[in-house]
């Protein structure tokens, strides 16, 4: 696993719980499943266009250009029929990012006025991209809600740092092999959410690992899982469920 350590941070007490649900459809939930697609882009702008917001999958060899959609990107345009157990705060959808293998630095908004930002999801990833080999993928957005509905439940006005976001299947291969060597066997899955824009591994300074980790279970918007001595949490968009690494 990719193991850093920031030590920079700071103490503040959380407010209240701010809930948003994420209730997947079962094909991105199960086995086999297919990724959500931005159909009204597509039928305007053919296959050539990398449709970020809708963190459909894609491949490299049909980005051929990539420009933003005539008009705003809807929740109903991703297909994502959302339904929170909440409604997320009001106004900008607002994330901050520090990487720390590149310390490269992202401060954007992802939505706002009723939709998903073009701009800012490109923005998010290249920076989040598979720094190794530098390939580039989609983040799913509702990954990115959650992450913004937990910086929220907590007033947290740190970055995420990132410890690891996309990866390529050969980049996740070699994760394995390094952790089977560290570990005695690997705690890098085959076929890792990271490949499919589906998961990151963060922390916020501001926010003790365990309280961080223990609302992001509440939130039951797909796996989490804590890493004590690697200094991080996993939160992907896959069956919910939990585990403990090193």
């Amino acid at each position: 696993m990719d193991r850093l350590c920031d030590a920079r941070g700071r103490g503040q007490l959380p407010r209240r719980p701010l809930w948003l649900g994420h209730p997947a459809d079962a094909a991105d939930r199960g086995p086999g499943s297919a990724g959500v697609t931005d159909r009204r882009t597509l039928l305007k702008a053919g296959p050539g266009l990398l449709v970020a917001a809708s963190v459909g999958l894609l491949t490299r060899a049909a980005v051929a250009q990539e420009e933003p959609p005539s008009e705003p990107v809807s929740a109903e345009d991703l297909n994502l029929a959302p339904t929170p157990v909440r409604p997320p705060p009001e106004g900008p959808r607002r994330l901050a990012f520090r990487h720390l293998h590149t310390l490269e630095e992202l401060d954007v908004v992802y939505w706002k006025d009723g939709g998903y930002v073009w701009d800012g999801l490109m923005s998010i990833k290249t920076l989040l991209r598979d720094f190794r080999s530098t390939e580039e993928h989609p983040i799913d957005v509702r990954l990115l809600d959650i992450l913004f509905t937990l910086q929220a439940q907590f007033n947290s006005t740190e970055p995420y740092r990132i410890i690891s976001a996309f990866r390529s299947p050969a980049t996740n291969l070699a994760l394995q092999d390094r952790s089977a060597q560290a570990n005695g066997k690997s705690e890098v899955a085959t076929k890792s959410m990271h490949m499919e824009g589906k998961a990151m591994d963060v922390r916020l300074n501001d926010v003790a690992l365990t309280a961080f980790r223990d609302a992001a279970l509440a939130l039951k918007g797909g796996g989490v899982g804590y890493y004590a001595d690697s200094g991080f949490v996993h939160v992907d968009i896959g069956r919910v469920r939990t585990w403990q690494g090193t």
